[in-house]
Formats: C-alpha cells, structure tokens, sequence
C-alpha cells in the first residue's frame, strides 16, 4: 500500500538530540508513520539525498495575533522553517474583552507593538468575548500553520478591573476573579498565561500597560489558579531595569506555585560575562527542581534603518525629511543643500538613536549580521573624515534607498550571546514575529541559528540546534505529538539544505490592511515544510497549502 508521502535518503534529525541517521520517513494523513526504512512507495515522494529532515520549528515568541486576521502564512516565519507559533505573549491580547472595549484592546497592542491599530480593528472579526471565543474565532483563519495561545494579563486586569486595571491594584474580590478568568481561560484552550513590566510597554496616552506595576501576590494567585486547572507556561517580560534580584525571585515563586514552566526573555549585555548573568541563576532555579526557562534573540538586534522607513536621526530638518515617502526622501537627498543640512543637524542630535550604534547589512542576498567593526558606519565616516550621517546619507542614496542598516540595541556581545544561548534551558527565539513591523526583523533567527552558530562557528552540533528549536519549545508549551521525528508523532518536517540555508536581506512592502508597511525576511535553503502531513513551502516559496491547526491546551 502506498503511503501518502515519502522523503527519501535524508540525513534525519529527529529533535531529542540524538546523533543524525540515514533514512527514510513515511507519513499517512497528518502523522508519521515509518521511520528509517520505508519500503512501500509513496503517493508523493520528496528526494531529501544530501539534506537534513528535521521536525517543523517551533517559535514560542511570536505576535502575530492580529496578522493571522489577513496574512494566514503567518509571514515571515513560515519562510524559516516554523511550523508552529506561540500567540499572546507579553501580556498584550485581544481576549477576554468585553464589548465596546476592543478599541482599548487594539490600541494597548499598536503602541507597545507596532501594529497599525486600524489594521487590527479591521482585520479581524472581533465576534468573541471569551479566550475560547477567540480561539474558536481563529479556526475560521485557516492557518498555514499550527497556532497555540497565551492569556495576557493586559487583557485580564482590563476585562475584570475596567480603567482602574492601568494605574491601581485590584480588591482581593477583583483579584479573585481575575484568577477564575485565567483559569478558564486555560481550561478553554490557552496553553498559559503572559505578562509583561518592562518598563516602555505603555498606552496611547503614555501610561504604563495593565499589570506593569502588579504586585507580586497578583501574579502567585494567577500561578495557583493555572495550577488548579492542570497547569499551563506563565510566560513573562521582565523589568530589569529596576530590582533585578526581585524580579528573578518572582520567577522562582511563579515556579513554585505553578509547579509547572515558567518562561522568561532575557538578552546579552556588553560585558563577555554578561551572558552568564541569567544562566547561572537559570540553572540554580532548575536545581532546586523548578522548570524555568529563558529565551533569547540568537544575534544582535534593534531597529532596521534606511531610506524606506526608520532614520537614525530625529533634529532639526531629519524631522522632514522623515514626513516624506521614500521616493521623496530620494529627491531630497539629489539635492545638495538638503543634504548638506541633514549633515549639519545630525551633529547636533542627542536623542536617544544618535548614541546607538549603526551597522550596514551588506550588498549580498544575505546580511551580516555579526557587526564587527568593519561593517560600522563610524567605522566607515572615520576612514572618510566625515560624520556618519553623511556616510548614512551617501550610501542611502548611491544605492536608491536600497542599503540597510541596524540600530544596534540588544545583545551588542556576540561573546555573551554565544555564553548566553549555550546554556541548554536559554532557548534561541524572540524574534517577536508579527510585532514592531515597521522597526524590527528578527523573523528569521531560526535560519541565522543554522547558518552562522552551526555552520559558521559550530557553537553546538546540529542534533542539539534543531533540538532547542523543536522538541525544547514544544516541551515548554505543552504538546508532546510535535517537535520530534516519531512514528505516531504529528508530521510537521523540514527538509533543509544546511550549506544554503539562511535570511534574506530584509524588504519593505505595503500589504498590511489599508497599506500600511512592514519589513518581511525571506529565507534559502528549505527544499520542503511540511504542515501536518501537507507539504506548505517548497523551494523558500509557499505552495498554497493551509493545513495549520489552532492547538489547545
């Protein structure tokens, strides 16, 4: 009998970590169904001779909340191999809500990450009221791929508290029932429950976010009532910034409440010894028996700058300069008096992006992203005896608007960040995908983990690479049927050619609702994905299918 599809000859991988073997894998339906040798043919077969099989990738800090209303590829992480994606973290959701409050709800999520609040009102349906409700609303989307959700406290303080949720703390009556709707909300189908007080995560009228300032007994008695439904992941942003000790400790007392995972984003500081800051403490708390887990961006970020959308600078004639579309900016900078007094007004720029430092990505299909000296715009104007703007401004224009740049603002120690994602419980991730669209591209950290920490400087052999970003990431949001190649297991594969595979350089494009921008990030070197059983990708490109499921707790 012939089985519904066949890869042949591959170099499989099958998420737990164990040594890669030669083989064959069959699937039937939407699972695996042979591994090693298949000796019936196949329907369909995919040659995979010279190319690793591994499980879909699983990304567990995504927003793509409201984009999956209009863009059911899931774009730009259905292009790098994920599979399946983690909604709602960060505390900033769209259920539970209450009628007439989803304009409150969109507006949390514009400004704290730069989704078009329009786009998010009119790109979905907004025809629930509870987290179930939601999730049955998202059935209707028909992804490309799987989609599991988080409850954010945004939503919850909002739901139960109204507008006293942004500034005062709750009665013990509010408190409770807080707690029921968590509980619910998890019995209903999220997989656990987001929360962010990072100090920056703010209001249309500046105000910090619901929850930023909770006390710490809000968040135990949230952690005992997702213990009492059967567990679930508290997924959390921190506030570093403040008491550094205090923060970590709530982690150990969400830990100890929930009895269950608990997951917290972390980056890499400047010092060589700063990736080891959260992992030592990481491995204290497991030793103590408590399932903490970090994420972390794999490489250096921040803002993506150029002619198309962010500017480094923000005095004087920058400020219209950046009110013009690109094909004006272009104009501006044919004309030699606006650019000689860009020039002059960026040497009188304090603000906050005149300070970071600036990297140019490259002229090649792929961008650098290590940022060594050498591909420094200072680097560039010192060599010059010009400032860097005027270098900024000269590439910008030589190239039609085409060179891009990177504002570095996270994780500016490749040396930490190796030290940093080293540690077996530090997941390589946060790439925020559907999030800071028009700002920030960081969609493709599962290519840039392959290519640069695998291929390029072998930080750790491949089996544990398509392990942490597999069976670790489906481990920590509750789903055992995925994230290893596994007779009986869901059939998300990748087929990968590991000497190609890599980002692209990001584009710029206009097709969120109402034409609103956003960078998007294609990816080489995936010669097939496969969604339950269904092949989506082949050759970086979508094939059309959308066979994603939305996964419940």
């Amino acid at each position: 009998m012939a089985h519904d599809l066949v890869i042949r000859n591959g170099n499989l991988i099958d998420g737990t970590g164990g040594a890669p073997f030669r083989g064959d894998l069959a699937i039937d339906g939407d699972t695996i169904s042979v591994l090693g040798q298949v000796d019936s043919p196949g329907r369909r077969e995919i040659d995979a001779a010279g190319h690793a099989v591994t499980p879909g990738f699983v990304d567990i800090h995504t927003h793509l909340d409201a984009q999956i209303g209009w863009d059911p590829y899931l774009t730009p992480i259905s292009w790098h191999g994920v599979t399946t994606a983690l909604l709602g973290n960060c505390g900033v959701t769209f259920a539970p809500v209450r009628p007439n409050d989803a304009g409150t709800l969109a507006g949390m999520m514009e400004t704290v990450e730069d989704i078009p609040r329009d786009a998010i009102l009119n790109g979905l349906p907004w025809n629930w009221e509870s987290y179930g409700g939601y999730l049955d609303s998202l059935e209707d989307s028909n992804p490309a791929i799987n989609v599991a959700g988080l409850v954010g406290h945004c939503a919850i303080r909002y739901y139960v508290m109204g507008e006293r949720a942004v500034e005062e703390q709750p009665t013990e009556s509010e408190l409770t029932r807080m707690a029921e709707v968590v509980g619910q909300s998890i019995s209903d189908g999220a997989v656990g429950f987001s929360t962010s007080r990072i100090i920056g995560h703010v209001l249309p009228d500046g105000r910090d976010v619901p929850g930023t300032h909770a006390e710490h007994s809000e968040l135990i008695q949230i952690a005992k009532s997702i213990k009492a439904v059967g567990g679930g992941l508290m997924q959390n942003v921190l506030n570093m910034s403040g008491d550094f000790e205090g923060e970590l400790d709530l982690i150990r007392q969400q830990a100890q409440a929930t009895g269950d995972r608990v997951l917290f984003s972390i980056t890499a500081g400047r010092s060589d010894a700063s990736g080891r800051l959260f992992t030592d403490r990481i491995r204290a708390m497991r030793a103590e028996g408590l399932d903490v887990n970090g994420v972390a961006i794999p490489r250096g970020s921040g803002f993506v700058a150029g002619l198309v959308n962010t500017l480094p600078w923000n005095h004087g004639a920058w400020k219209e300069f950046a009110a013009l579309d690109f094909a004006g900016r272009l104009a501006a900078l044919d004309d030699t008096t606006t650019f000689a007094t860009l020039v002059e007004d960026a040497k009188a720029d304090t603000g906050h992006f005149s300070k970071v430092p600036l990297y140019w990505l490259g002229d090649g299909e792929t961008p650098n992203y290590v940022f060594d000296e050498e591909s420094s715009v200072r680097t560039f104007a010192d060599r010059d005896g010009v400032h860097p703007a005027e270098t900024f401004l000269r590439m910008s224009r030589e190239s039609r608007g085409e060179a891009l740049f990177l504002l570095r603002l996270f994780n500016p120690n490749m040396r930490a960040v190796a030290d940093l994602i080293s540690e077996g419980d530090v997941l390589p991730g946060l790439g925020d995908a559907g999030a800071h669209v028009g700002q920030v591209m960081d969609s493709g950290w599962c290519s840039f983990v392959l290519s640069h920490w695998v291929r390029d400087e072998a930080l750790f052999p491949i089996e544990e690479a398509v392990r942490r970003m597999t069976s670790a990431p489906a481990r920590i949001i509750g789903f055992e049927d995925r994230g290893t190649l596994a007779v009986g297991k869901k059939a998300d594969v990748n087929v990968i050619d590991l000497e190609r595979v890599s980002e692209r350089m990001p584009e710029f494009v206009h097709d969120f609702p109402g034409g609103a921008g956003r960078f998007v990030q294609k990816a080489r070197g995936y010669r097939s994905t496969i969604c339950n059983g269904e092949v989506m990708l082949e050759n970086d490109e979508h094939v059309g299918t959308r066979n994603g499921r939305i996964l419940r707790s």
